[in-house]
């Protein structure tokens, strides 16, 4: 699958998913047979004002390619100059957020407020696109209300200016995460489009992605919140969409990713801040596990590096697994 001149080993991309899509999750997912990451969403005036904390959200290693940075704001030139940034740092794509619903989002005029305002959309995507030669592509949701008419406008506006895919997110801005995904709108949005068009929502296991292809015709599945522990999940997407069984995760299987992700973890954000915020991470990995409760009561104090791996260890012990196989 290609979106411009970049080719997807797989049709699967990790989402965009703020605060959460940091390099060493990033990384899981690449080693994982994911076929494109995402960044968090990262703030167009952050990169042009030259904050610190949004340009670290741009760190990157050639491991982790194909990457694609998304940017949120609403001032076109402001915009136009973040990207700039971003191809600067050798990302491979730009996305532009037009799905956020989150409130402070939405008073900046960024994020799904932007399925309000065509408009300006539309001079938005323009200054993007003049602004960088990579791949452009925009995430946006069904817009304010069921009909998704404001999301099928969008996307003609993206494809006139020049945007190489699509991504819909088929839940309207007030339903957040909530209800449930109507996959037609993507495939209504992929019959309109002659651009790849790239479904999200509702993919929970392996076999909901080949479903969401073959029911919407999308070229590529996003997978969010349901890799965010289970990373191993683009490899069963990977078996099937190759006619092979989906690998089994197994209890150390999911142990190991737990370790690796620590270990990118501390080796690049340092021990302190690291193990502060595997305090509520590394928990991601034990949903749905036996002893998961106990587990994430004894990492809210986690101060090192070894005591954040004798917790592990100790988790392995109790679930009574030795076998603990590699990614």
């Amino acid at each position: 699958m290609n979106i411009g001149p970049i080719t997807l080993e797989t049709p699967t991309i990790f989402a965009p998913l703020a605060g959460i899509t940091n390099l060493p999750l990033r990384l899981l997912a690449r080693q994982a047979g994911c076929g494109m990451v995402c960044s968090e969403m990262v703030s167009a005036c952050g990169l042009v004002y030259a904050s610190a904390k949004t340009f670290d959200l741009l760190a990157s290693v050639p491991q982790e390619k194909p990457l694609c940075v998304q940017i949120f704001g609403s001032r076109p030139e402001i915009m136009a100059e973040a990207a700039r940034h971003v191809a600067a740092t050798g990302a491979d794509m730009v996305d532009i957020n037009c799905g956020c619903s989150v409130r402070k989002i939405l008073k900046s005029g960024s994020g799904a407020a932007l399925m309000r305002e065509p408009r300006l959309a539309e001079d938005l995507f323009k200054a993007v696109r003049a602004a960088i030669k990579i791949p452009l592509t925009i995430k946006m949701r069904s817009g304010w209300d069921g009909s998704g008419d404001q999301a099928l406008h969008l996307a003609h506006i993206a494809q006139s200016c020049g945007v190489d895919a699509v991504t819909v997110h088929p839940r309207t801005a007030r339903q957040g995460f909530g209800g449930r995904a109507d996959w037609g709108l993507i495939a209504r949005i992929k019959q309109a489009l002659q651009i790849p068009v790239i479904g999200n929502g509702d993919v929970v296991e392996a076999q909901d992605a080949l479903r969401m292809l073959a029911e919407t015709g999308c070229d590529a599945v996003m997978v969010g919140r349901a890799a965010m522990g289970n990373p191993l999940l683009f490899r069963q997407i990977a078996d099937l969409l190759a006619g092979r069984p989906a690998t089994s995760i197994l209890t150390g299987d999911r142990i190991m990713v737990m370790r690796r992700f620590l270990d990118a973890s501390v080796e690049f954000f340092g021990e302190k801040k690291a193990c502060f915020m595997m305090r509520s991470r590394l928990a991601w990995f034990a949903k749905g596990l036996p002893h998961a409760g106990w587990f994430r009561q004894s990492i809210r104090q986690v101060e090192s590096h070894a005591q954040a791996q004798a917790l592990i260890a100790a988790f392995a012990d109790r679930l009574g697994e030795s076998d603990l196989h590699t990614l």
